[in-house]
């Protein structure tokens, strides 16, 4: 990262390197649990019966904290045959359309998730016996990072003299 970047940027990619490094953390302890329920249920005697169900969470929980890893690299799918053709002004027209409703929706799941989590707290898992809504806070917490992610790549966007689909990340 130069010293000319600007500050979205900078916050942008250092909120992506905490991400990514809670996702790495993550699929490590995913990567364990399945190891030792692969070991508890073919090889050793150990009735450990939780580690499906902490695998599942953990498999979730990677899986949206990485959108706003895609999100902030511009690693998400799209269609670039179409955009690299475009205008420079249709071009930024269209990022940021994008952008703006990118935001509406992780701004609207982020919302009805707090229900959600809410009522999560009224239920508990299957084995492990604790509140539903402590797994289910992932949900507004990727969406809230993704929607912040989002204005940061937008304002980016804006600053440059033309959108970039994909980050270098040298």
């Amino acid at each position: 990262m130069s010293p000319h970047d600007s500050l979205a940027s900078r916050w942008s990619h250092t909120l992506d390197r905490w991400v990514e490094r809670c996702c790495v953390i993550l699929l490590a302890a995913l990567v364990i649990t399945v190891w030792v329920g692969i070991l508890a249920r073919y090889v050793l005697p150990w009735n450990l019966t939780f580690t499906e169900e902490l695998a599942r969470y953990l498999m979730i929980w990677v899986a949206l904290l990485a959108i706003s890893i895609g999100i902030c690299r511009r690693q998400h799918v799209g269609m670039l045959v179409l955009f690299d053709r475009l205008p420079l002004f249709a071009k930024r027209f269209l990022a940021l359309a994008f952008d703006l409703v990118g935001i509406a929706f992780f701004a609207v799941m982020f919302v009805y998730s707090l229900t959600y989590v809410e009522r999560g707290f009224s239920q508990s898992t299957m084995i492990f016996g604790v509140a539903k809504g402590y797994p289910y806070l992932i949900i507004p917490i990727a969406s809230g990072v993704a929607c912040l992610q989002l204005a940061l790549a937008a304002i980016r966007d804006l600053q440059r003299s033309a959108p970039q689909p994909a980050l270098d990340r040298s």
